[in-house]
């Protein structure tokens, strides 16, 4: 359980970062970061449910990219905290994808 929680705070200040880094990627505080992280997880969840590992990020293909890119995308309609256009969303999906490969965020 600390591990989890410990993962989604992790998740949540990679978030801020890339809100600093990317335009059209815009998240209000550490709160709206932490309710973002938890949205993002339980849909990319949903969607790596319904369609199977292989459209997961984890396999870091261009599906895996394109997919986490539309789950960034519907978190914000689901978050007030958070502001993103789809090129800040493909944007914010290839800077996650490069910090996840030196800071896990995985929710495992």
């Amino acid at each position: 359980m600390i591990g989890m929680i410990i993962r989604f705070i992790v998740s949540a200040l990679v978030l801020m970062l890339v809100s600093f880094l990317i335009p059209g990627f815009q998240v209000a505080g550490f709160t709206g970061a932490l309710i973002a992280a938890i949205v993002i997880a339980v849909l990319g969840f949903i969607v790596e449910s319904l369609m199977g590992k292989k459209i997961s990020p984890q396999s870091r293909g261009i599906v895996g990219f394109i997919t986490a890119a539309v789950v960034i995308y519907l978190a914000q309609f689901l978050v007030p905290a958070m502001r993103v256009t789809w090129w800040g969303a493909l944007l914010a999906s290839f800077v996650i994808g490069i910090i996840d490969a030196f800071v896990p965020t995985e929710l495992r």
